[in-house]
């Protein structure tokens, strides 16, 4: 049932968002939930409706009802993981090909922040949350800051708190985190390397991402790794981060991924695209972190069939 929570705004989150303030204080529904609450009249701010942009001052008073047992986006689900690096503020996962790395409204289930939403909080967080009833639990949000494609596996840097959250989110918009990838591409590819610059755009009517006179400039480096009869392995590096880039560009390169029927690849039991080298600076210690994943197994039988 829904409740009348309040807060109190101290000195340090002055100048918060109202929207962001409630994320951080009440971790047990999701953010979703939170904005339609927000846009439903449900908050108050000294007893008057604010809208999701306004920015808190010290002794504000913030009160929203709120119904802490309602289905959050990240309900935790144990589900195998591949833990490449965990601290306080980050953990790299090497994703599996096929899983969904945050639900939709079509799969509330299955997905990697379903499964690190348990590995963080344990299989009791949400029934000591519900015996509580206590919004402001100290439950732990995974919050994605890149993303990696279902059918694409490989290393992922998802942060652990909204601070970490806010500084590589900082850092990819500054192009000062680098990502590189491993396919598997039909026809042998004759340049030892390149760039492929071709603009990306959404087909509305066809509801597809791809190359597109008027879509937004998008740009890939490649170079070749290895070539065989009838395929080519390639390390591509997105400049941009496009819908589909990499998958588009091979395929106006005229070497489409292996495994990707959506935009001309031949059948295979998967997509041969791998994220394989992650390289950044640490939100709280400002270190350089690099990560390496090998080629999947299944990609690697291709290579040597």
């Amino acid at each position: 049932m829904p409740e009348n929570v309040q807060f109190k705004v101290d000195e340090t989150i002055k100048r918060n968002r109202l929207d962001k303030f409630l994320f951080e204080q009440i971790t047990s529904v999701s953010k979703m939930h939170l904005r339609n609450l927000i846009e439903s009249d449900e908050c108050t701010v000294n007893g008057e409706i604010k809208p999701a942009g306004y920015h808190l001052l010290v002794d504000d008073l913030v009160e929203i009802k709120v119904d802490t047992a309602a289905e959050t986006a990240m309900t935790p689900e144990a589900l195998p993981l591949k833990i490449v690096y965990d601290d306080d503020e980050i953990i790299v996962v090497d994703k599996v090909s096929e899983m969904l790395v945050h639900p939709t409204l079509g799969q509330k289930n299955g997905a990697l922040l379903n499964a690190l939403s348990y590995y963080l909080n344990g299989e009791n967080a949400l029934q000591n949350q519900s015996a509580n009833n206590s919004p402001k639990s100290k439950i732990i949000r995974p919050v994605l800051v890149h993303r990696l494609d279902r059918q694409t596996s490989g290393l992922i840097v998802i942060a652990k708190t909204p601070r970490a959250a806010r500084i590589l989110s900082a850092h990819f918009q500054r192009k000062l985190i680098e990502k590189k990838y491993f396919a598997v591409v039909q026809g042998v590819v004759s340049e030892d390397s390149g760039i492929i610059n071709a603009p990306i755009g959404r087909f509305s009517e066809e509801k597809i991402w791809n190359v597109k006179a008027d879509g937004k400039p998008a740009e890939t480096v490649f170079r070749v790794l290895q070539r065989l009869p009838g395929k080519t392995l390639l390390e591509l590096e997105p400049i941009t981060g496009r819908t589909n880039q990499l998958r588009i560009h091979c395929a106006y390169f005229g070497c489409p991924i292996i495994g990707d029927e959506k935009y001309g690849g031949m059948e295979f039991s998967r997509l041969c695209l791998h994220a394989a080298k992650l390289n950044f600076y640490h939100p709280g210690e400002n270190k350089r972190m690099e990560f390496t994943s090998e080629i999947p197994l299944e990609m690697n039988l291709l290579l040597k069939n």
